[in-house]
């Protein structure tokens, strides 16, 4: 691989099963026991939405119970330490890299410790229970809701993340299923672009083809000896 400057990464739910959270699609398609049907999409949240409101509010209050693992760690250090463009895109909707300490940082598909008015978009800070009917404090209506990106909804930051693809020299999957779009997609546009591309897993995605190199382990291992790597070429 030629030394990069310009560096892409899309983080999956794998990188956070190490740190207790929970995959999004579990045995039987359930996540927490739940549908995904059920809690996960527009028509969900339209007809049952105390449900949808308290599952993330369990979700929310679970994250007290984890910490980042040694993969949000060495992402952090290479954010930090990186002399060329980085920008780490997480598809999960818990705070970890952050709590890590990562900067260059998306999440596309929202995220549990903030709330979403549907009246006006505003977004703010949430740390609480959400419960159905909790006023929006930029505009007053009783519109909030989990700022979570459901089934059906378009992912945020889309055209920051295909420029930051555009102009990646190497793009790297840690952790993701490359079941779910537009994420997966992302390899081929980065390939299609130029760049060198790396996928970081526990096994082969459904992706996997689309990757010049792939690396089998779990991400604690894999990625500190990256990045690592990285830092030191």
């Amino acid at each position: 691989m030629t030394s990069p400057r310009n560096i892409v990464i899309l983080t999956g739910a794998g990188i956070s099963a190490e740190s207790g959270i929970a995959t999004f699609r579990g045995p039987g398609g359930l996540w927490e026991g739940h549908r995904v049907e059920d809690v996960c999409t527009p028509e969900a949240l339209a007809d049952d939405p105390v449900l949808v409101h308290r599952f993330y509010d369990a979700r929310r209050a679970a994250l007290a119970t984890v910490a980042p693992n040694a993969a949000h760690v060495a992402l952090a250090r290479l954010d930090a330490e990186w002399l060329g463009e980085l920008l780490i895109v997480t598809q999960n909707v818990d705070d970890l890299h952050e709590r890590a300490g990562a900067k260059r940082l998306l999440h596309m598909h929202g995220a549990l410790r903030s709330a979403l008015c549907a009246g006006c978009g505003a977004q703010e800070t949430w740390t609480g229970d959400l419960p159905p009917g909790s006023l929006c404090a930029a505009c007053g209506a009783a519109k909030l809701r989990p700022d979570i990106v459901f089934f059906g909804e378009m992912p945020y930051d889309m055209a920051r993340i295909e420029q930051a693809l555009a102009a990646a020299d190497l793009f790297v999957s840690i952790g993701t299923s490359g079941a779910v779009y537009p994420a997966a997609g992302f390899v081929q546009g980065a390939r299609h672009a130029g760049a060198e591309t790396l996928e970081l897993n526990l096994e082969r995605s459904g992706g996997s083809g689309y990757f010049h190199e792939t690396r089998l382990g779990a991400a604690g291992v894999l990625v500190p000896e990256w990045v690592e790597q990285m830092l030191a070429s």
